[in-house]
C-alpha cells in the first residue's frame, strides 16, 4: 500500500543517469479537481500529467542544471526558478544555471508561458525534483563519509558530517545517480525553515541585461545566417500580386535573394539597413487584405451589432454604462524576429516564443517534414506581454530558408509589428447596476470585443486547431473569459457574458487579456453607484468585497495612499480593485488634470494628464520572490496608465496609422508617476498564486476612477486621448519608413 502523502511530502524520481538527475510526477487530488476552479487551476491540471518529465541536474563541477518548459521574456522567470532549486538542494544560487528548453512535444500542455501561470504550475514539480537530489545526495554521502544520513548537513552545497568533513555535491553527483528509475518519498522543507523562497533576490540575469552580454535571437552567431527583412502589403494581411522589379533588386549591394513568400517579398542581405533599402525599393502590386477599408468607426459598428443584450430592465434604480476600448499594439520592445537554417531533410529554428510546442509542429507541416526533424530552440525574449504567444517570425523565417535554401536572421521592422503584428482587439463593454436603498440587487456586464486569436490553444497541436475553428474558437474564448474573471463584490444576481465578432485582424492576447477592459468599466460603474447612493468609493467597495484578503489589500492602498486627503482642484484620487488565478490587488491614484498639466506641449506627442501618484497593493499568496514581485507590479502600473491615457492604435482604410513607438504612446517619462509604491501583503499561504498580469487591470482602472473625478466627467472611450491625432502617419508604401539621419537633434 503506497503510503499517503500531504502537502509537503511528496513522491519524486530518481532516474536512470550518469549524473544525479531527479523528476517530480504530480497526481491532482480529488480535493484540489472539486474546487471551483480558474484559467490557472486548469493549466495547472493540464500540466501535471507530465511533470515527471522535467528534471533537475547536479553536475560534477557543483553546479545545478534545469532547463525550464517556459520563456523568459523579462519577467524573472529564470531568477524564481533558481530560487526553488537553490531552497531545496541548499545550494548559493550562483550555482543554478537555468536555461530555456528546447520544444518538447512529449510535454503536451506543460510548455505553454501564459496566464501568469508559471510560479503557480512549476513550483511544487521543481522543488520536489531538487529535493529528491538532495536525498539522494545525503545517501551517496552517507556510504562515503561512513557518518549515518542523520549526522550530515548539507548546506551551501557542501555537506559536512558531526566531525567536521566536507564533501562538495559536484563529487557526488555520479555516485548519486541511479542504474535504473525508481520512485523516492521526499519531504518538502516548511514554510517557517525557508531561507531562499520569499526572500527579496536581484535577477539572476541583471549584470549581463545591463552591460549588454545578455544573448537574445537576433544576438546569435549561426553560421551563414544573415539578416533577412520582408516588404509587406500596405493593408493588413494583403498578399502579393506581382512584383515589378524583383530582378532589379537582387543586383543591389549586398542583396543575396528576393523572393516572393506568403506574408510578402523577403529580401536577404548582408545588412539590415541594405534589407531596408531593398525593400524601399520593391515595386510591389498587393491583393487587398483581410480587413480592407475598415476604420474605427465601421469596426465600432460590427461591435454594436454583435452586442448581446441585457436582461429586462428591473423597476428599481440602475446606474448603467457603455465603454469603448480602442485596438492596442502588442508589440514588445524587442523586434519580433527568429533565425532559422531549413535544409532539405531537417530545420533548426530559434526564437524566444511561448508556445514552442505548436511553433515546431506548424512549422514542420509547412516545411513537410517530420515532426522530429525540426528543432526549435527557445531564446530569451526582450518582452512579450502575450506576443511571443505567436510564431510569426518563426514560420516566416522558415518559409524563406526553404525557399532560398540558406540560414536567415528574419526581423521585422517596428513599423511591421504595428501595423500588421498582434494588436490587442477592440472591444466594448456595457454594464448595468441595480440597487435599491443601499442594497446592490444585480449585475450585468455584456463584453463584446473583436475576435481574439487564442490559435496557441494551451499548448500543442491539437487544441490550438480547435482554438483556430469557428466554433472551437469561440469555445476557448468563453473558457477563457469565464475563467480568468471574478466577482469580488457582493452583487446579489450577477450576469456577465462575452460576444465575438470579425476575424479579418491580427489580434493576440495581450497581457492580462480580457481584465483590463472588463474591470475597467465595472470599477467605474461601482464608483457611478458609490456616488448615486452618496457613499465613499473607498468604503463602499470595501464593504462590498467578499473576503478579508481583499479588503485587507484595499485597506492598505487606501492607508499607504491617504485616501481622500485634500486635493487642489482637477487633481484627484481613484481607487480600483482586481483579483485573479488566487491572487489579489487594490491600486490607489492620484492624477492631475489641470490645465497647466493637460495641455503642457509634448515633442511629437499628447500631453495630457498625468499620474502623479500610485499606491499599489498586492497579495499573490507565496512571493517567491518579492523584489522580482514588486519589479512586475511596476510594470504592470506603466501598462495600466498607457491603457488608461496614451496607448492605442488608429484604424483607416484597412491599416494603423501607427509605424513606431514614436506614434504608439506606450506610458512615457513625462506621464510616469514619480512616487509609486508596492506594497507586497504578508501571507501564511505556502502556495503562489498568480502574478504576471496581476497589476494591468486595477491599475487602469484606477487611472480611469481617478480622471472621473478630477475632471467630473465620466470617461467613456479609452484611451482617453485616443480622439487626438499627435503625428504625422508614415506611408504605408514602401512600408518600412527611412531610417533617421537627426538621431542627435531629437536626443
Amino acid at each position: 500500500m503506497s503510503p499517503p502523502f500531504g502537502r509537503r511530502r511528496l513522491l519524486g524520481y530518481v532516474l536512470a543517469a550518469p549524473i544525479l538527475v531527479t523528476a517530480a510526477p504530480l497526481r491532482a487530488s480529488a480535493r484540489d479537481l472539486t474546487e471551483v476552479l480558474d484559467l490557472n487551476d486548469i493549466m495547472t491540471a493540464a500540466a501535471l500529467p507530465t511533470s515527471g518529465l522535467i528534471t533537475v541536474e547536479v553536475n560534477q563541477d557543483g553546479t545545478v542544471s534545469f532547463a525550464l518548459p517556459r520563456a523568459e521574456v523579462g519577467q524573472g522567470i529564470t531568477t524564481s526558478t533558481a530560487m526553488l532549486i537553490a531552497e531545496e538542494l541548499s545550494v548559493p544560487l550562483r550555482r543554478v544555471r537555468v536555461t530555456l528548453a528546447d520544444a518538447r512535444p512529449e510535454l503536451l500542455f506543460n510548455q505553454l508561458t501564459g496566464a501568469s501561470n508559471t510560479t503557480v504550475s512549476t513550483y511544487t514539480p521543481i522543488r520536489v525534483a531538487a529535493a529528491v537530489a538532495r536525498q539522494r545526495l545525503l545517501a551517496a554521502a552517507e556510504a562515503e563519509l561512513g557518518t549515518p544520513a542523520t549526522g550530515l548537513r548539507l548546506d551551501a552545497g557542501v555537506i559536512t558530517d558531526d566531525r567536521g568533513r566536507g564533501i562538495d555535491i559536484g563529487t557526488l553527483a555520479v555516485k548519486a545517480a541511479s542504474p535504473r528509475t525508481a520512485p523516492v518519498p521526499v519531504t518538502l522543507r516548511t514554510r517557517e525553515s525557508l531561507t531562499v523562497i520569499g526572500r527579496p533576490h536581484n535577477r539572476v540575469d541583471a549584470l549581463d541585461a545591463v552591460t549588454g552580454r545578455k544573448r537574445f535571437a537576433m544576438d546569435l552567431d549561426v553560421p551563414g545566417a544573415k539578416p533577412t527583412m520582408v516588404c509587406r502589403a500596405p493593408t493588413i494581411n494583403g498578399t502579393v500580386r506581382s512584383v515589378a522589379n524583383l530582378a532589379d533588386v537582387r543586383a543591389m549591394p549586398g542583396v543575396t535573394d528576393a523572393v516572393v513568400i506568403s506574408t510578402g517579398v523577403a529580401v536577404r542581405a548582408e545588412t539590415f539597413g541594405q534589407c531596408i533599402d531593398a525593400i524601399r525599393t520593391l515595386e510591389v502590386t498587393w491583393r487587398p487584405g483581410t480587413a480592407e477599408g475598415e476604420s474605427d468607426e465601421t469596426v465600432l459598428r460590427q461591435l454594436a451589432a454583435a452586442e448581446l443584450p441585457l436582461g429586462p430592465r428591473p423597476p428599481t434604480p440602475v446606474v448603467e454604462g457603455r465603454f469603448t476600448f480602442h485596438f492596442r499594439g502588442n508589440s514588445a520592445l524587442e523586434p519580433n524576429c527568429a533565425i532559422a537554417d531549413v535544409r532539405r531533410d531537417r530545420a533548426e529554428i530559434w526564437s524566444s516564443l511561448k508556445s514552442p510546442i505548436v511553433a515546431q509542429e506548424t512549422i514542420a507541416a509547412r516545411l513537410a517534414l517530420p515532426r522530429g526533424r525540426v528543432t526549435v530552440h527557445v531564446t530569451e525574449g526582450g518582452g512579450s506581454f502575450g506576443r511571443k504567444l505567436f510564431f510569426d517570425a518563426a514560420l516566416e523565417a522558415a518559409e524563406v530558408s526553404q525557399k532560398i535554401g540558406k540560414p536567415v536572421k528574419l526581423m521585422w521592422h517596428r513599423a511591421d509589428d504595428t501595423r500588421q503584428g498582434r494588436a490587442h482587439p477592440m472591444a466594448t463593454s456595457r454594464v448595468r447596476i441595480a440597487y435599491a436603498g443601499d442594497v446592490v440587487l444585480s449585475y450585468e456586464q455584456r463584453h463584446t470585443s473583436i475576435t481574439t486569436d487564442l490559435g496557441h490553444g494551451i499548448g500543442e497541436l491539437f487544441t490550438a486547431m480547435a482554438a483556430r475553428l469557428p466554433i472551437g474558437g469561440a469555445a476557448f474564448s468563453q473558457i477563457f473569459f469565464q475563467f480568468s474573471q471574478t466577482s469580488p463584490y457582493a452583487f446579489g444576481s450577477h450576469s456577465r457574458l462575452l460576444n465575438e465578432t470579425g476575424r479579418g485582424f491580427n489580434t493576440g492576447s495581450m497581457r492580462n487579456v480580457y481584465s483590463p477592459d472588463a474591470t475597467c468599466a465595472r470599477e467605474l460603474m461601482v464608483d457611478q453607484l458609490a456616488a448615486r447612493m452618496n457613499k465613499d468609493p473607498y468604503r463602499f467597495r470595501r464593504d462590498l468585497l467578499r473576503d478579508d484578503r481583499a479588503r485587507a489589500v484595499l485597506a492598505a492602498a487606501a492607508t499607504a495612499g491617504e485616501w481622500g486627503r485634500s486635493l487642489p482642484a482637477g487633481v484627484a484620487q481613484g481607487i480600483a480593485f482586481h483579483s485573479e488565478y488566487k491572487a489579489v490587488s487594490a491600486c490607489l491614484v492620484e492624477i492631475d488634470c489641470r490645465p497647466a498639466t493637460a495641455n503642457r506641449p509634448i515633442r511629437d506627442g499628447v500631453g495630457g494628464p498625468r499620474v502623479t501618484r500610485v499606491v499599489f497593493a498586492v497579495d499573490v499568496g507565496l512571493a517567491v520572490n518579492p523584489r522580482g514581485l514588486e519589479a512586475q507590479m511596476m510594470g504592470c502600473v506603466m501598462d495600466g496608465i498607457a491603457l488608461a491615457l496614451t496607448s492605442s492604435l488608429h484604424l483607416r482604410d484597412g491599416y494603423f496609422l501607427e509605424a513606431s513607438w514614436d506614434n504608439h504612446f506606450y506610458t512615457r517619462q513625462w506621464n510616469t508617476p514619480l512616487d509609486l509604491r508596492v506594497i507586497i501583503m504578508p501571507s501564511t499561504s505556502e502556495q503562489p498564486g498568480g502574478a504576471g498580469e496581476l497589476g494591468v487591470a486595477a491599475s487602469m482602472a484606477a487611472v480611469a476612477c481617478a480622471y472621473g473625478r478630477a475632471t467630473g466627467t465620466l470617461p467613456t472611450r479609452f484611451p482617453i486621448n485616443h480622439g487626438t491625432l499627435s503625428f504625422v502617419p508614415k506611408p504605408t508604401v514602401p512600408p518600412v519608413p527611412a531610417s533617421p539621419t537627426d538621431g542627435i537633434r531629437h536626443a
